[in-house]
């Protein structure tokens, strides 16, 4: 298993590297695996492709952790999510702009709405339409922080969640 975690993390460093490089479209599996001295197949035995390997960096590198820890609010796992991503944005700006099936943004959303579900719930009176605004809460958050990570210069996580805050208090999440 120690042996299987050093190479992920390895051929997670070359993608990391390379998306500094150029964009994520421009990099093959042969550029990651050239990076980190692997072959193709030792890459394959761990990832069904590099959109995988982006997905792995965020569970290993921010939920593996945050499952860890108890949190509050909402809000305090939302600030640990923005500071994670503002302290990585190089590597997010690029990961938010992928598209298609197996794409970061996807997976993202997979981890977002039941986080969102489990603490919105009880916050919203008309369970009827407790889909509907967990969905639309969920893509008013991914579009908010793509679109904040994607300025030149965001502002810090904290002026960001309060902004959402602001958002969220007329449906009764405090």
């Amino acid at each position: 298993m120690a042996d299987s975690n050093i190479t992920k993390k390895a051929l997670a460093a070359a993608l990391k590297e390379l998306m500094e490089e150029k964009p994520f479209e421009k990099i093959s599996i042969g550029d990651i695996c050239d990076r980190c001295e692997m072959n193709r197949k030792s890459f394959y035995y761990h990832f069904r492709d590099k959109y995988d390997l982006v997905n792995w960096i965020y569970d290993i590198e921010f939920i593996a952790i945050v499952s860890r820890k108890e949190y509050p609010s909402l809000w305090d796992l939302l600030q640990d999510l923005c500071t994670y991503f503002y302290e990585n944005r190089g590597f997010y700006r690029k990961a938010l702009r992928m598209e298609g099936q197996n794409s970061f943004s996807e997976h993202f959303r997979e981890y977002l709405y039941p986080t969102l579900y489990a603490c919105l719930e009880g916050s919203i009176q008309e369970k009827e339409m407790l889909d509907f605004y967990i969905t639309f809460f969920t893509d008013a958050y991914i579009c908010a922080i793509e679109r904040w990570l994607l300025k030149k210069e965001p502002e810090s996580p904290k002026k960001l969640l309060k902004g959402m805050k602001n958002c969220m208090k007329s449906f009764g999440e405090t």
